[in-house]
């Protein structure tokens, strides 16, 4: 009999489901301002629910999907009745106006289908949008039309008006920039304006490809305190979501008017720091590029001389905006290690100027190095013949070592201290691990790569570590003589 009751309540629920399922298609508007999102909600009721699979809506494209579900039970009149909901909601942003299609929801194997929906698109009025809304981002760039290869500055401006309680970090998504390479612009610049605080974010984009390409919206999701969840002792908790999509941006990428390594307005600036230097010692050049475009994209041409060792550094490339344009500096520095006289080479490379369109030339000049020879190998003496022409004469000398009787007893001793030196070099890597050094080894050649010329040993541990950097699987690098080193010019 209670089986039977159990059997009997079964069939009630499920009828009730049954007769109660069905699928309503509903939107948050039929009118949105163009770049703001339409939330379309898919509410099905019934038992087991298979939604179609929705890439776009129409043709526009969905930035979010999420799904939710709903269980309740009720008795009405004696009788029960149960209600399952499972809502699928989609979020898309049109671009003009739009009707949503009829969508077809499988429900316990029977077909219901949605009706269509039209929404309108219009165009946004700024000064409506700052006096309502309580947070806004737009998206706005400095130039419309550029040349491939040229750079120019994408600003996003979030604004939360004045006394609106946050209840969770702003959840910031950046635009996609297909076509460009993209630099973020570290710099915080956040002002007040108006009732609004504003927040700006800003990309260096450069155009790698032509056509009219078009920047995707940034997105934002604001949580804002929910007040209608009120705690017993009158509280409040819990997070209410809104989200904002900002406009896009249409660019048009022309072909560059001629071809060049550079764009912009650029000038530059070499030294070395000697031009006469012992053998073995290295010569520094120093490369600087500086002025008005992008330098992210820039590689300075190799030095490739013949019996010279060559050693540079990574690029150390800077941005910053200067009334609205982008400024970009770049510092290079080269090594240069030879035991006879060698020329640095001249290096050459195009600019297309931006105000008159004229290609220019960027020039680092050439520099010839001279090699002292060093006193200590050998002394020379100059003559001059019957005929006036000056004769050099080498004279070698000779360094006499004096060289004393040792005791028997030592030469033990020494035999003996040497083979306990040898245990105990056996023994200690049992008691103690190896010693490593506490820095990279890429970081240790930074370090002492500016200290070359200071000191023989780091001038050949500045070689070893090149050598490995470049491939040379055959050095080892001795760790305890690099902790060393690095700790006489860290400490």
């Amino acid at each position: 009999m209670q089986n039977l009751g159990k059997v009997w309540l079964v069939f009630v629920l499920s009828a009730s489901v049954v007769l109660g399922a069905g699928v309503k298609a509903t939107v948050n508007t039929v009118e949105v301002v163009r770049g703001n999102p339409v939330e379309l909600r898919l509410k099905a009721t019934g038992g087991s629910v298979v939604f179609p699979k929705i890439s776009m809506v129409a043709d526009a494209p969905i930035t979010s999907t999420s799904r939710r579900s709903n269980q309740s039970y009720s008795i009405v009149n004696g009788s029960y009745k149960s209600e399952k909901t499972i809502t699928k909601v989609i979020q898309f942003v049109p671009e003009h106006n739009i009707t949503i299609p009829s969508y077809t929801v499988n429900i316990d194997g029977t077909e219901y289908k949605t009706d269509p929906i039209a929404i309108k698109v219009v165009k946004s009025s700024a000064s409506t949008a700052s006096k309502n809304s309580l947070f806004s981002l737009e998206m706005r760039v400095n130039k419309t039309k550029v040349m491939l290869g040229e750079s120019f500055m994408v600003t996003v401006y979030f604004a939360l008006k004045n006394g609106v309680r946050l209840s969770q970090e702003v959840q910031y998504t950046n635009p996609s920039f297909p076509g460009f390479t993209a630099v973020n612009v570290n710099e915080k610049n956040a002002y007040m304006k108006g009732n609004y605080q504003v927040q700006e974010v800003r990309y260096i984009l450069t155009a790698q490809q032509e056509g009219n390409l078009t920047i995707t919206p940034a997105k934002a999701k604001v949580g804002l305190q929910d007040r209608s969840s009120r705690g017993i002792f009158g509280m409040t908790f819990g997070t209410k979501w809104l989200q904002t999509v900002s406009n896009s941006l249409d660019i048009e990428v022309l072909p560059q008017a001629q071809e060049s390594n550079l764009i912009g307005e650029f000038r530059v600036q070499a030294r070395v720091d000697t031009q006469e230097v012992k053998a073995n010692k290295p010569v520094n050049l120093t490369v600087k590029i500086e002025g008005k475009g992008n330098l992210e994209n820039f590689e300075y041409p190799k030095y490739e001389i013949d019996g010279v060792t060559v050693y540079s550094d990574e690029a150390k490339i800077e941005t910053r905006i200067v009334d609205g344009e982008l400024h970009s500096s770049y510092n290079k520095t080269f090594a240069f290690i030879s035991d006879k006289d060698f020329s640095i080479p001249s290096q050459s490379f195009s600019m297309l100027s931006l105000e008159d369109k004229s290609l220019k030339s960027l020039d680092v000049p050439s520099y010839d190095i001279k090699i002292k020879v060093s006193n200590s190998t050998a002394i020379t003496s100059n003559s001059t013949d019957s005929k006036g022409i000056v004769q050099t004469k080498e004279v070698i000398i000779e360094k006499e070592v004096e060289v004393k009787s040792v005791a028997w007893w030592m030469l033990v001793l020494s035999f003996a201290l040497g083979a306990l030196f040898v245990m105990l070099v056996r023994w200690l890597p049992n008691f103690k691990g190896r010693t490593t050094s506490p820095y990279k080894e890429s970081e240790a050649l930074k370090i002492l790569y500016a200290h070359m010329s200071d000191d023989a040993e780091v001038e050949a541990m500045v070689r070893q570590l090149y050598a490995k950097k470049n491939g040379d699987k055959s050095v080892i690098i001795d760790k305890k003589l690099l902790k060393r080193l690095v700790e006489k010019y860290t400490h």
